[in-house]
């Protein structure tokens, strides 16, 4: 199963998860309601946050191949406080986002905040990985008012997999004994990440199959731990929405805890 989305594909999503997001702040009893998954952030911090930060990756992207850093935006970036004129400037900022995507194309180069990760320097790669956060923020938004619902699929297979290849990859050595983790969708899709002196950098690999756990155990390439979920859990497990044992887990689970703690040096 191929798990990247297409460049079309992001943007329908961007506008459909986008879409979402405004749904839910329209139906909040109020917007000083606390985000139960954003500690301290109430959901007109959360959406100050989303809004102001579409349009200066909008901006990042218009500046073209040789902006260094994250680029301002023209004008006011501040939310406003009342409800309807607070969803127009939210729709405006998602779309000032689709207009500089569809304006500069995929395979432009874009400043993207990422070294030396898996995924390109590109504008889409960086579509790619905005799709991501609004969806995580959507599913925030959708738990302040205590009904989230999980990231649609087509979404979240693409999400494991953006966020290893970017969030999770690095050329930084990790400092304990090398080893390897393994993400299984129940959806049908897995991925290994590996970690050793030279980084950590991942690939997909075939489905699991029959093989009982433990002839697994005995095989010598065998990865240290494991989490297996449908695509939302993992995904919402890597951006630490939901706790690690919401998946299910095989071997180390100590594994997992060092890689949430680890700060590679970049």
């Amino acid at each position: 199963m191929d798990t990247t989305l297409g460049f079309s594909d992001l943007l329908r999503l961007i506008d459909e998860r986008s879409t979402a997001f405004r749904a839910a702040v329209a139906s909040a009893p109020s917007l000083d309601m606390p985000v139960p998954t954003c500690s301290e952030w109430t959901l007109f911090d959360l959406v100050q946050h989303l809004g102001a930060g579409r349009r200066r990756w909008a901006a990042t992207i218009a500046a073209g191949p040789d902006a260094t850093a994250k680029v301002a935006p023209l004008g006011d970036v501040a939310a406003p406080g009342e409800r309807e004129a607070l969803l127009d400037w939210l729709a405006a900022s998602t779309q000032q986002l689709l207009d500089a995507l569809r304006e500069a194309g995929p395979d432009r180069g874009c400043w993207t905040g990422w070294g030396a990760s898996q995924s390109p320097h590109t504008c889409g790669a960086v579509a790619r990985h905005q799709l991501q956060e609004i969806a995580v923020h959507t599913y925030d938004a959708q738990s302040t008012l205590g009904g989230p619902q999980p990231l649609p699929v087509e979404v979240a297979l693409d999400g494991v997999e953006e966020f290893l290849f970017t969030c999770n990859a690095t050329t930084s050595a990790w400092p304990h004994t090398p080893t390897a983790f393994e993400y299984h969708a129940t959806e049908g899709c897995s991925w290994r990440l590996t970690v050793d002196g030279d980084g950590a950098r991942s690939a997909r690999i075939p489905a699991p199959g029959p093989t009982p756990a433990t002839a697994a155990a005995r095989d010598p390439d065998a990865a240290g731990a494991s989490a297996r979920g449908a695509a939302s859990e993992l995904v919402l497990v890597m951006y630490g929405r939901i706790p690690l044992e919401s998946v299910e887990l095989d071997g180390d689970r100590r594994l997992f805890d060092l890689l949430i703690a680890w700060e590679p040096e970049e």
